[in-house]
């Protein structure tokens, strides 16, 4: 099901007129990026779960905020036929699409040895297929138009491992893959294709991987945080949803026409390594 609210006021920024797919954007990053691409006067097709009533609520803020176009989809990003209902419904309702932001993504955290393999082929499916999905839906259309911005938002475990991530390490390095395939792809006809890599961003996805964190390491919550989620960033702090949302913003703007195929850590130093 499909939720649209139309704009009351024409919204005027750097994206006016664009038209934008944000996947896994109903909280979190997703929806920091969704917000920012509105504020710049992109339309935003919505997606992610959650509480209807909630999501139909922020959908209407929004719209009435920004003075954009907010529609929002329930596709399951782990199925590739819900993934093209959203991508059709959101052409037709917003009309072409401009800017893809490849965001939805799950996690789990297990030794390989005891990894269950649904929860693989789940990772894989959201964080890396889905991805492929949406990108075929839109780049022949952006090529056409000679303008166009795909997004993935990779990690830093795009660019290196750490132990039981197994599924999670290996998405987010073929996702860092196919942004580079992308590129290539679409660099003679305007299109460019980047990955944003972040540290741990606080956000429910990192919560709720805390318990697991702790298990594993046989730590405290407060150990883990420190010792574990920080261990590897210098800055020592998480980075925030905001400087994300800066930074896909700029990657969707004119400015950033020469930026293509790069892997941009947002990680505190992690990677500097």
């Amino acid at each position: 099901m499909d939720t649209i609210v139309s704009a009351s006021s024409q919204a005027s920024g750097a994206l006016t007129g664009r038209n934008a797919v944000v996947t896994g954007s109903t909280s979190g990053i997703g929806l920091g990026i969704a917000r920012a691409l509105a504020a710049a006067g992109a339309n935003i097709m919505i997606n992610g779960f959650g509480d209807r009533i909630e999501i139909e609520a922020l959908c209407a803020s929004l719209a009435r905020e920004l003075g954009v176009a907010v529609r929002y989809s329930d596709a399951d990003m782990s199925r590739a036929e819900s993934i093209a209902g959203m991508m059709k419904e959101a052409a037709g309702a917003l009309g072409p699409i401009d800017i893809l932001v490849n965001n939805a993504g799950i996690q789990h955290v297990a030794p390989i040895e005891g990894f269950p393999r649904a929860k693989w082929d789940a990772i894989l499916s959201i964080n890396l297929s889905a991805a492929f999905h949406t990108t075929q839906a839109v780049i022949a259309g952006m090529k056409a138009r000679r303008w166009g911005r795909i997004v993935n938002i990779a990690s830093a475990h795009g660019l290196v491992a750490s132990p039981f991530k197994s599924a999670y390490v290996a998405a987010k390095h073929g996702l860092v893959g196919l942004t580079k395939v992308t590129a290539l792809e679409g660099a003679a006809d305007g299109v460019t294709a980047n990955a944003v890599c972040p540290g741990y961003v606080w956000t429910p996805l990192v919560e709720k991987q805390i318990p697991d964190q702790a298990r594993a390491h046989n730590m405290t919550r407060a150990d883990v945080i420190k010792n574990v989620l920080l261990a590897n960033q210098p800055i020592q702090r998480f980075a925030t949803v905001d400087e994300l949302a800066a930074l896909v913003t700029f990657l969707c703007s004119d400015h950033a026409q020469s930026i293509t195929g790069a892997a941009l850590p947002v990680d505190g130093g992690w990677t500097a390594h």
